[in-house]
């Protein structure tokens, strides 16, 4: 019997599998690699410290909390070095499909001799919706398990060379992959392009993402924060995001509100969204990372969807 070791997208979700009653071990990968620096050299010392900087930074995450959550949990996978069949639970969304690179990259270096296969959810039935893992059935996830995809060399090397680019600091080589259809990753191409369009546009300043929130705000006119917050999630494409990197957006953001119990745009706030103005010069901020290019460096353009340096 060969050994199994299952790398999963979070706490919630492996739970989840632990009830499933499969074989082998089960690590939960607790990252966030979709924000903040990230270094090609996944799992090393200035990798983590990287890392740990962003998240004491901006989400005041503690040393002893990082050590116990995240770090444990990785030196457990490094422990795990027997296992030569390792089994990826990914979501179709950006925040998984990044860890999900990084996680290939590390054991493309670590793990040679392991076979690699992926579950990955999202498109699942004939409608439109793509789905997390947690919304499947135990019948629909043991079945994705039987029919998951064994990742050929190709593959793997292909996910770490995204990885590669994903760290550099300049975007515009990932604008130029378009091979995706050749490799095992259905839902990596619809990331990438929503993580270049992360990047302010050329229009207002602000990104995808911080112009669906004024969107939000002007329509659909929230009665509170809270129902604000709950419909953005709702409306989030496939950034994958929660309420924490929401709230951190609104932050952001909030010299564009009057109100946030209900919520209310200011003058500013409308004349950005309908692009006569723009908020570039109030929003930049030069130590802002996506990957490994700098936020602010680099500006989307909505017309020919092309990234362009400044």
């Amino acid at each position: 019997m060969s050994s199994l070791l299952h790398i999963t997208n979070g706490d919630s979700f492996t739970e989840r599998l632990n009830k499933l009653d499969l074989k082998g071990d089960v690590i939960t990968w607790r990252e966030m690699l979709c924000e903040g620096k990230t270094l090609t050299n996944v799992g090393s010392e200035s990798f983590w410290k990287t890392r740990f900087e962003f998240l004491h930074k901006n989400y005041k995450v503690s040393k002893s909390w990082f050590i116990e959550k995240t770090l444990k949990e990785y030196r457990s996978l490094c422990n795990h070095k027997q296992q030569d069949h390792i089994v990826l639970w990914f979501e179709y969304d950006l925040f998984c499909q990044i860890n999900m690179l990084a996680v290939i990259s590390w054991l493309l270096t670590h793990r040679k001799y392991a076979e690699i296969s992926l579950v990955c959810s999202g498109k699942e039935d004939d409608t439109d919706k793509l789905y997390s893992l947690n919304e499947l059935s135990d019948e629909q996830l043991l079945n994705m398990y039987k029919n998951r995809v064994v990742l050929n060399q190709d593959d793997i090397e292909y996910a770490d060379y995204v990885w590669q680019l994903y760290c550099s600091n300049n975007p515009i080589r990932l604008e130029n992959l378009t091979d995706f259809e050749n490799y095992h990753f259905d839902y990596l191409g619809d990331a990438i392009k929503t993580h270049l369009k992360r990047f302010p546009s050329i229009a207002n300043g602000l990104n995808e993402m911080e112009n669906n929130i004024l969107r939000v705000g002007l329509d659909q006119k929230p009665k509170s924060k809270t129902d604000f917050l709950n419909t953005v999630l709702k409306n989030q494409g496939n950034l994958g995001f929660g309420d924490t990197q929401y709230q951190r957006a609104f932050q952001r953001l909030k010299p564009l509100f009057t109100s946030m119990n209900p919520v209310r745009l200011s003058k500013k706030g409308k004349q950005i969204l309908e692009q006569q103005t723009n908020y570039y010069s109030c929003i930049q901020d030069n130590d802002v990372y996506l990957g490994g290019a700098l936020k602010y460096n680099f500006l989307y353009n909505t017309d020919s969807n092309r990234i362009l340096k400044l």
